[in-house]
């Protein structure tokens, strides 16, 4: 396929709200493990009931690290617009304003996301797309081969130091029966202060693991974003043989992250985070282009996931604020008696509420209320 012209005027994809959309939502069905207890997430049984490993089957499968990848992925399609948009620009006199705006717009969702993990909820992602959009941002000018190639190889740099802080040694054991988790709960159900200082530690830890880790690996993938976008990805799918080569991947790759998972093995089960990784990025890959087919870049296909699309940040911060509210205030019991089956039955509920709001939300306005505000404060400073 050819690459995207530069010189062609970029158009709003209703792809990419779609896609957006399930992002969204999809991503509140991992996030609310760690909503209670943001350090360990959910507290397993001693002898996990049926419910639970189906559950976890099908998040190892179709769930686990796919719809981080799928923002990320779209996030780099996205600087790639805004960028194409200031190349329209170039014989105008704000054509350096314009792409000042672009670091603009990362610096604040940088500072977005540290307002967001210490007051909020510390598991957030903005502050990591923001520092790694600052990275990926600089390979812009890159065909999509020469951004591939880079993307490989900032994602395998990424992959060992997350190997070994996982297999870094933990002898502390969190079941539900255990005395951590009894310490953990009261902890995570304490004053707002006491959580407070406990995001102030978690951010702090992301602070200097993410130029690590997770800068490389997203900045992986939004070049993957870009790299789509030049091939018209977003517009007409993948070709056949690399959907089935995707799909091939994100089934193998998934199973083998199952039964290391399922091993029993600490070292095991640790590495099953890498290969988590992996699968997720075949997997999102395969939704990218489903979405595609379906939607077709018609508005009227998919229309209730591109409205949410459309407000994908305010959704995802208000989702932090039901959950901590929900997990932590209203009934925090919850986190000694729902299972994995009850987690999931909450986030669906959840999102046919967002998606309820969403189509009600913009029957009246155009912009989501944080979407509005960043694009406030980026044109205040650029």
């Amino acid at each position: 396929m050819d690459e995207q012209s530069a010189s062609t005027k970029p158009q709003r994809l209703a792809n990419l709200d779609a896609i957006r959309g399930v992002g969204v939502l999809g991503i509140f069905f991992l996030n609310i493990y760690f909503m209670g207890n943001s350090f360990y997430g959910y507290a397993p049984h001693a002898v996990q009931p049926y419910s639970d490993i189906a559950i976890e089957l099908l998040s190892n499968f179709f769930l686990e690290g796919r719809f981080f990848s799928l923002f990320a992925i779209i996030f780099g399609a996205g600087m790639l617009i805004q960028f194409q948009k200031y190349q329209l620009a170039l014989a105008q006199p704000s054509s350096h304003q314009f792409l000042k705006q672009q670091k603009w717009r990362l610096y604040w969702l940088i500072i977005f996301g540290i307002i967001h993990g210490i007051f909020i909820f510390p598991g957030d992602i903005l502050l990591s797309y923001g520092i790694s959009g600052l990275l990926a941002f600089k390979y812009r000018y890159l065909d999509a081969d020469a951004l591939i190639k880079r993307a490989k190889w900032f994602i395998f740099l990424s992959l060992i130091p997350i190997a070994l802080i996982s297999l870094s040694p933990d002898d502390q054991v969190y079941l539900r029966d255990s005395a951590l988790f009894t310490e953990q709960l009261s902890a995570w159900t304490g004053t707002y202060t006491e959580q407070l200082l406990m995001h102030l530690m978690l951010v702090g830890y992301m602070v200097m693991v993410i130029p690590l880790t997770l800068m490389w690996y997203i900045a992986g993938l939004m070049l993957i974003g870009m790299a789509m976008y030049k091939r018209h990805v977003f517009s007409e799918g993948f070709d056949t043989p690399s959907v089935k080569q995707f799909t091939f991947w994100a089934i193998v790759l998934s199973l083998i992250d199952c039964v290391l998972s399922f091993s029993g093995n600490s070292i095991l089960m640790s590495l099953s985070d890498v290969i988590l990784l992996l699968s997720a990025l075949a997997c999102a890959l395969v939704y990218i282009h489903i979405i595609c087919l379906v939607c077709n870049n018609s508005p009227q296909h998919l229309s209730a996931l591109q409205n949410v699309g459309k407000l994908a940040f305010s959704l995802y911060i208000l989702q932090s604020i039901v959950g901590i509210v929900l997990l932590r205030y209203f009934a925090p019991q919850w986190q000694q008696e729902l299972d994995r089956i009850g987690y999931f039955f909450i986030a669906m509920i959840y999102s046919m509420v967002q998606l309820g709001l969403a189509h009600v939300y913009l029957r009246y306005f155009n912009q989501g209320p944080l979407e509005k505000l960043w694009r406030y404060l980026v044109s205040k400073c650029a």
